[in-house]
């Protein structure tokens, strides 16, 4: 809080001197003589304004309150009106800074989730993944996920996205994509053709679903389906559920980029 400037010598401090006295600038001082909240009370014989020592008390008020986070209209009110209610005013202020703290301190633990999930990708607990995940997830994966990925944008989306969600958000998460799993290895023991509606019909389920991760395109599908069948943890994960699964499914993923124009050998990661 500022303290009370001591009084000038002489007539009185120019528009200059006051605005250093006060720590303001002097723009303000020209604004809030002119809208006739602050004036100065004397003039020198060139007609250059100065600031008596009653002057400056009034301007130090002004800027305590401003400082408090009253409006101008309301300062003059509270400085001109012998029957301003001024702690009803100044506690309506304090409510309205208290209501600010609170969404400060909504928005620092949501800047922390942030930072968090973009560090770490999953914020989770290790106890946490295993219960939703299965027994099968490597809780290491995330962050190898972050050392190969972290600078994308596909990591950006995934960790905005983790941020917002909690061990239920990522239960129903995990829940619907094991659904689709047995969904595609009952069309696989049932003989579904790729490029089949049905074929077509799951692989744009699988897309839709992968939103929860971040948005993807048929072409980055394609390059999926590829690492489904060549990476050693997911044709793992897909042929635990049916042999074969991960190259059925990758033939799907092709079948369906190439009825929308897209070559799967030559498919990058856009």
């Amino acid at each position: 809080m500022r303290t009370p400037p001591d009084a000038p010598d002489g007539d009185g401090l120019t528009v200059g001197q006051a605005a250093r006295h006060l720590d303001v600038t002097v723009r303000a001082l020209h604004h809030w003589d002119d809208i006739g909240l602050a004036r100065p009370s004397l003039r020198t014989a060139a007609g250059y304004r100065l600031y008596t020592a009653g002057d400056l008390e009034r301007l130090h008020r002004v800027v305590v309150y401003r400082e408090l986070g009253l409006g101008l209209d309301r300062i003059r009110a509270v400085l001109d009106d012998p029957t301003a209610d001024v702690a009803g005013a100044l506690r309506a202020q304090r409510a309205q800074v208290d209501e600010r703290i609170e969404r400060l301190q909504r928005l620092g633990t949501g800047l922390d989730w942030m930072i968090d999930a973009h560090e770490r990708g999953l914020l989770l607990t290790v106890e946490q993944q295993a219960a939703i995940l299965g027994p099968g997830w490597n809780p290491e994966w995330p962050a190898e996920a972050r050392r190969r990925y972290g600078h994308t944008a596909q990591w950006q989306q995934y960790a905005e996205r983790s941020a917002a969600r909690g061990p239920e958000e990522w239960q129903a998460v995990a829940d619907a994509m094991a659904v689709l799993d047995r969904a595609l290895g009952d069309a696989m023991d049932a003989g579904v053709a790729p490029g089949s509606p049905e074929a077509n019909g799951l692989v744009e389920r699988h897309r839709d679903l992968f939103a929860a991760y971040f948005p993807l395109t048929r072409q980055m599908q394609v390059c999926l389906g590829r690492m489904f069948e060549d990476d050693p943890a997911y044709a793992a994960h897909y042929d635990g559920i049916r042999v074969g699964l991960a190259a059925w499914f990758r033939r799907l993923v092709d079948a369906d980029a190439r009825a929308h124009g897209i070559d799967p050998d030559t498919a990058t990661w856009q």
